[in-house]
């Protein structure tokens, strides 16, 4: 059956073609027209905000917004800028948009934070958990302990979405439903995990700490990106063929310089 369908397709390649097109065309239709009912059924929530009147001389909530442009393969920029930047807007936040050019930089710029009405991270996991981290590493943490922080899940992993009621597998959904939560100051109480070395700062953790070779294999996942569904195989295959050997030195320590490939 199999070789009969390609050699259909091959001998009537033109009505194959146009039946490609006929669909793909439909596909990208009908998920405009879902993405539309969606706008349409939040448009009732965004006149809630819309339509609060503002006194002349009434100081605006100030939102500080920590965002990372490279989360969801550089996409997240574009999405924050689409569904969550019109809402805060509408709703008369004063906001104040700091994105991050590297891995790391968020811990940096807690550092020199200043106090907000709230805190929104607009990012992935990695982006909160740096996010939290500078914050309970300054030596005046406990003024920020009651300002209320807030996530917008732009990221490709967004673990902390289901603690958040955020289940849906739509992500424009997700994000505005995220954002309407942020300005009705709906909050959820979570547990910090602390990781304290001997020497190192601590780290701080939200929903667990992963380390090993599933997690050192999953770090590698993108660079496969170019195989599709079949990169997460691969990126496991391929680490396979590389063992890290460990072995004493003259002092007595562990070294890990040693590689075998085969």
């Amino acid at each position: 059956q199999t070789v009969f369908m390609f050699r259909t397709l091959r001998n009537h390649w033109k009505k194959s073609t146009f039946a490609v097109c006929v669909l793909s065309y439909g596909g990208h239709w009908l998920h405009l027209q879902t993405l539309l009912l969606l706008f349409t059924c939040y448009h009732c929530l965004f006149q809630e905000f819309g339509r609060q009147q503002i006194e002349p001389h009434a100081r605006l909530r100030k939102a500080t917004v920590v965002l990372n442009p490279a989360a969801c393969s550089g996409k997240a920029n574009n999405l924050f800028e689409k569904n969550a930047a019109p809402i805060l807007h509408l709703a008369g936040v004063e906001i104040t948009i700091v994105k991050t050019d590297y891995e790391g930089q968020a811990k940096k710029l807690m550092e020199f934070m200043e106090q907000t009405d709230m805190l929104i991270v607009a990012g992935g996991d990695g982006t909160l958990q740096e996010v939290v981290t500078g914050l309970l590493r300054r030596p005046d943490q406990d003024t920020f302990s009651c300002t209320p922080i807030g996530f917008i899940p732009l990221g490709a992993h967004n673990s902390l979405s289901p603690s958040l009621h955020l289940l849906s597998d739509n992500k424009v959904k997700d994000i505005t439903s995220a954002t309407l939560s942020i300005l009705r100051g709906e909050t959820v109480p979570l547990d910090v995990l602390q990781i304290q070395g001997e020497k190192e700062q601590p780290v701080f953790a939200l929903m667990g700490l992963r380390w090993g070779a599933f997690r050192d294999v999953a770090a590698t996942i993108s660079k496969y990106w170019y195989l599709g569904p079949l990169k997460t195989n691969a990126a496991h295959w391929l680490s396979s063929l590389r063992v890290r050997l460990c072995f004493p030195s003259r002092e007595g320590a562990w070294s890990d310089r040693a590689y075998l490939h085969f």
